[in-house]
């Protein structure tokens, strides 16, 4: 059973306490007005009390509802309203909590005890002036000439019924419900003339700070009237919230856009402006700026470390773009799994560069190059458009570099750098020129490839390759291997016996998002696979010159192998494969019958879960004179062998 607790509100810190406990405890809220009612409406699990009491009747409620305790946040000036519930929870023996806002002197500032003595002092003096004090204290300003003096209320009838009392015409009465900027305070006081503002020193939810801000016009003086000291007294909202509330496991994610303050959406602002820490990279947190306490850290784990060592109670973690774009904000939901997590959306940098170019985006390729190799030489083979982010080792340089080994060192390139800061910078040029040049580390490029085309290839030619003296799996064969292989975008191969590198090229083509380890003794056969590579702009192949089943140690774990020669070693391959991935996917070929012989045993004693074999047998035309005739290959007899996963 929750614990009932009454809460005396009718301010902002009353609906910011409702807000707060009102799924923690059993919440009673007292307002004096109907009004005061409004902002509590839309929230749940509350029961709302309106109408004024005095002490007795205060005493009456509190004991009739048996409270385990009662919170005062009513206004600073409602002296009378916290003397009735001092005494109701003293008579009651119910613990009872003051919620007081910091009060701080003003340099400049002319202060008050009452709003009697303000009046008193402003009456020998000239210049108009705007009260800001509220409709219950227009009366002790009637006195004064009310040609001078506009008052601003709420838009309630009680309020414009005590302006017509002090004698305010109409046209001197500014009736509007807050909060209120610094900038139309200002331009209040601008639009009446005003040379006086009188204000109660009522704290920041009060708008004090912002009414200052806007007085340091020319010639505009505060009247601050000085907040009574029994309302002084009582803890803060902050502190308020931290003696009734566990320390909450919430924590807010916020793209802050490519980095400039005017990106920031203004949610996230409020946000920032509300949280109690800002967590980021060193970077970001600079672009945030400062007025909240900050940490650097980034990775997952040191941005845990922070939140369950300091436990803040609305903290934010701040990232450069947006939220869900190449962003760290997926690695650390993974890692605060057990904390409720709210996601605010930034501008992603393409989005921002696209428009400050003036071109749409929406049939542009993005990819990140931040920390990751992403498949940019495919990306810009295949699509006219390409807009990549920078990071790491892949600086702008770098990725020009890349461009140019792959045969694209001619394509226009636009690199954005520091975005929508105050010393954003964008610049053109080829691929080769940009290369030589150095950028900022975080930078987006823009990459144009006019004959971009999109292409599906299987069983490509045997002459569009490098061949040299190397062996070479023909494209008929390739084609079978290929298609028993049955590849995924982002598988990862072993092509083991490479040669020519004519197998690694279709599966890098196939495994676009994968990679391919062409493992190769031979120092001739790798320089020709590393050609073949570039040829046919297979970024993704990793070249290991050894002999199998050595070279294969450190290489990661492949999803799917192909054999295409092991010097005789096929049994011992096969074994280091399993090893591996004992669930992987093999294709191997055989042209003598004593290799056949050795795969046909070793599918039998390895424990295969599926294994079949499949004789190629190929003939091509040849041309005889008038005549064409069809000249045999040697017959290839290709296996393919299922792994057992052992877990299974």
């Amino acid at each position: 059973m929750k614990e009932k607790i009454c809460i005396f509100a009718g301010t902002t810190e009353g609906r910011r306490l409702t807000e707060e406990l009102s799924g923690t405890y059993d919440l009673t809220v007292c307002v004096a007005t109907d009004y005061g009612r409004e902002p509590l409406e839309g929230i749940r699990g509350i029961e709302i009390r309106v109408g004024r009491m005095d002490a007795g009747q205060m005493e009456d409620f509190i004991r009739g509802n048996a409270f385990s305790r009662v919170l005062d946040a009513t206004h600073p000036y409602a002296v009378e309203a916290t003397e009735n519930i001092r005494a109701a929870c003293k008579r009651t023996d119910t613990p009872l909590l003051r919620i007081s806002r910091d009060a701080e002197r003003v340099s400049g500032a002319i202060y008050m005890d009452s709003a009697g003595e303000a009046a008193a002092y402003l009456a020998g003096t000239r210049g108009n002036i705007l009260l800001t004090t509220g409709a219950k204290e227009l009366s002790a300003f009637a006195g004064l000439d009310m040609s001078r003096v506009w008052a601003r209320v709420l838009p309630a009838e009680p309020s414009l019924r005590a302006c017509a009392a002090a004698g305010l015409a109409a046209s001197h009465i500014i009736a509007m419900q807050g909060p209120f900027s610094r900038e139309l305070n200002e331009a209040t006081l601008r639009q009446i003339g005003a040379e006086w503002l009188v204000t109660k020193a009522s704290g920041t939810a009060g708008g004090f700070k912002e009414k200052l801000e806007a007085a340091r016009a020319p010639g505009v003086t505060p009247v601050i009237i000085g907040r009574p000291s029994a309302q002084s007294e009582g803890v803060s909202l902050k502190e308020a919230l931290e003696a009734l509330l566990p320390p909450a496991k919430r924590v807010t994610l916020i793209g802050i856009g490519p980095g400039g303050p005017d990106t920031l959406t203004l949610e996230a602002q409020r946000v920032l402006e509300r949280c109690d820490a800002a967590i980021g990279a060193k970077t970001v947190l600079e672009a945030v700026g400062k007025g909240k306490p900050q940490f650097a850290a980034f990775l997952p784990e040191d941005v845990r470390a922070v939140l369950e060592t300091h436990r803040f109670r609305d903290p934010a973690v701040v990232f450069r773009g947006d939220v869900g774009f190449f962003s760290g904000a997926g690695k650390l939901r993974g890692a605060l799994s057990d904390y409720q997590i709210s996601l605010l959306p930034g501008i992603p940098s393409p989005v921002y560069f696209a428009a400050k170019l003036g071109i749409p985006w929406d049939n542009v390729q993005l990819i990140s190059l931040h920390g990751r190799d992403a498949g940019l030489i495919r990306a810009v083979d295949e699509h006219r458009r390409v807009m990549a982010l920078t990071g790491g080792e892949n600086t702008v340089s770098a990725i020009c570099k890349r461009l140019c080994k792959y045969g694209f060192g001619g394509l226009a390139v636009t690199v954005g750098e520091r975005l929508s800061c105050p010393d954003e910078r964008v610049s053109c040029g080829a691929a080769r020129e940009l290369a030589e040049r150095e950028f900022d580390g975080l930078s987006i490029l823009l990459i144009e490839n006019p004959e971009a085309r999109r292409r599906t290839r299987h069983g490509i030619p045997d002459e569009e390759f490098i061949r040299g003296g190397v062996p070479m799996t023909k494209a008929e064969v390739r084609s079978v291997c290929l298609s028993k292989l049955a590849l995924e975008a982002d598988s990862v191969v072993w092509d083991i016996g490479a040669g020519t590198g004519s197998v690694s090229v279709e599966c890098a083509l196939a495994a676009f998002e994968g990679g391919v380890y062409a493992v190769e003794q031979s120092p001739e056969a790798c320089a020709l696979i590393r050609q073949n590579a570039v040829r046919f702009h297979a970024e993704n192949i990793t070249v290991v010159e050894g002999a199998a089943p050595e070279a294969l140690d450190a290489l990661p774990a492949p999803t799917h192998v192909f054999i295409g020669g092991t010097s005789g070693g096929m049994r011992a391959v096969l074994k280091a494969v399993l090893r591996k991935n004992p669930a992987v996917r093999i294709v191997a070929t055989a042209v003598t019958l004593e290799t056949q012989a050795e795969l046909t045993e070793c599918a039998e004693e390895l424990g295969f879960a599926f294994a079949e074999a499949v004789t190629v047998s190929v003939a091509r035309s040849k041309k005889a004179g008038r005549y064409n005739l069809m000249a045999a290959q040697n017959p290839v007899t290709v296996y393919a062998m299922q792994g057992a996963n052992i877990n299974g």
